[in-house]
């Protein structure tokens, strides 16, 4: 069986509508156009992001239903707590967001993961712009796991995550949708649902709800430091 998709412009920034989006596989909207600062957020604001494999061309994507973090309600497990106050990780806001996009990218074998040199690139682009955040979770001074993504409004597009020690990531979740609910955050963007993000609380909105959502949340702004480069854990030296 054929199938048709869209071709972007390497000169236009336009995209599909996402209700064009292929049932099978699940979100497929259009491929080609490049992987600018400009046209990745772009993407994000109309409810698509790019995701492709070795060898393939840029594809872009918008699933139904979209998993998704509600801050405001995310709750933490007893377990996870008692894990953190145990062992004290720090864990911070943008204070190493490169290091954090590239480690997403090292910790898969090269041929499972998505998030290429020229990906993590154009996130780097992004967050020089000021568009991708990252949160990290240290143990003493070193990097252990964290989380990035893309600011939409109010909304916070997640893309990626990564633990070098037990909980890490878990950990930065915890902290950033705390943190995020405090400065005026609404919902955080996980894409398609599995079964880790299930078991962290995770829950699905249907297509239509999650762009009605996105048109809403994008015009609204957090507060102003919200994502100005600081501790949300205490920083190693308040502890001696």
């Amino acid at each position: 069986m054929a199938i048709y998709l869209t071709e972007l412009s390497l000169t236009k920034f336009d995209f599909p509508s996402p209700y064009e989006a292929m049932p099978e596989p699940n979100g497929l909207l259009a491929f080609g156009g490049d992987l600018s600062a400009e046209r990745i957020y772009s993407a994000y604001q109309h409810g698509i992001f790019p995701w492709y494999g070795p060898g393939e061309p840029i594809l872009w994507w918008s699933p139904a239903p979209r998993a998704v973090f509600e801050p405001l309600t995310y709750a933490p497990s007893k377990s996870l707590k008692k894990f953190q106050k145990k062992q004290q990780y720090r864990v911070s806001i943008n204070r190493a967001t490169e290091q954090v996009i590239r480690l997403c990218g090292q910790v898969r074998p090269a041929e499972e993961t998505w998030l290429n040199d020229e990906m993590q690139n154009a996130y780097i682009e992004l967050a020089k712009q000021g568009h991708c955040h990252s949160v990290e979770v240290w143990q003493e001074e070193h990097l252990v796991g964290g989380l990035y993504g893309i600011q939409v409004g109010t909304l916070f597009c997640g893309e990626s995550m990564f633990s070098l020690k037990d909980n890490a990531s878990k950990i930065a979740l915890w902290y950033f949708c705390h943190h995020f609910q405090k400065h005026g955050g609404q919902l955080i963007d996980c894409q398609v649902m599995n079964a880790h993000l299930a078991s962290l609380g995770a829950s699905e909105l249907p297509r239509d709800e999650f762009l009605e959502s996105l048109l809403l949340l994008k015009h609204q702004q957090v507060n102003m430091n919200c994502f100005s480069a600081q501790w949300l854990a205490s920083p190693l030296e308040e502890h001696k």
